[in-house]
């Protein structure tokens, strides 16, 4: 069985993810958030054996190495990591609030980076020819009112998920990026409807991306069958782009 390190497990999409691979008898997920959830304890009761949740901030990037050591490496040798914690500032770039930047930063962009170092350091140890997903953004590809400062965050780990692949791709380590369009998560909740009509507007469907269709290119890219897909930029946007 092939353990699968999955961030934001609690949320819209990683919701979505965890009950995607859970699905899959091959696959053991250990999820990381600030805290349990409905979600966290339902899918514990189903699959006692296949999920495993850690309760941690991941803006705290300082321990992210304890975290890693004390308790991920514990449950078992890490065949795929789904950086998918997020947060977004919203804002124009003419309030900018500086801590509210590194928070964002700091989950967004330095937590999956130090989790990828530690990820990959335990793939070459054990010789595993593993997957690394990120989530990305469709804001980092055109721009969106209010979402400079978060879709900077988004370009960094999609700049950082092309190096890896380019680094490690000998190994037989990869790593891509997702890019989904707006979807209909926590994330998006304070939007009005006619905020979400417009933004839908923009893309050739006309309507949110589907949460199981990012979820499931998620999936695809954790398996055998996209072993020739490294340093790829794949967008789940409804044709926004």
């Amino acid at each position: 069985m092939k353990t699968i390190l999955l961030t934001g497990d609690t949320g819209g999409l990683g919701v979505s993810i965890l009950d995607v691979l859970l699905k899959k008898s091959n696959y053991k997920v250990i999820g990381i958030s600030r805290s349990e959830n409905q979600f966290v304890h339902m899918y514990k009761e189903r699959y006692p054996e296949q999920y495993y949740h850690i309760s941690f901030d991941l803006r705290n990037t300082e321990n992210i190495k304890e975290l890693y050591t004390h308790q991920i490496k514990k449950i078992g040798s890490i065949y795929g990591l789904v950086n998918n914690s997020a947060i977004a500032y919203d804002d124009i770039v003419t309030n900018a609030n500086i801590s509210k930047i590194e928070d964002m930063f700091q989950l967004n962009v330095f937590a999956p980076i130090m989790l990828t170092k530690y990820v990959i350091r335990d793939m070459l140890l054990y010789n595993i020819k593993g997957s690394i997903v990120n989530i990305s953004s469709i804001s980092a590809h055109t721009g969106y009112k209010g979402l400079s400062m978060y879709a900077s965050t988004k370009g960094a780990l999609e700049a950082f998920s092309k190096g890896v692949a380019r680094e490690w791709g000998g190994k037989g380590i990869r790593s891509n990026c997702i890019v989904p369009g707006f979807m209909e998560t926590n994330m998006s909740s304070t939007l009005s409807g006619q905020q979400k009509d417009k933004i839908f507007r923009r893309n050739s469907l006309s309507s949110p991306v589907s949460l199981e269709s990012v979820a499931s290119t998620v999936a695809f890219l954790l398996s055998e069958e996209a072993s020739s897909i490294t340093g790829a930029m794949i967008n789940v946007d409804n044709g926004t782009i």
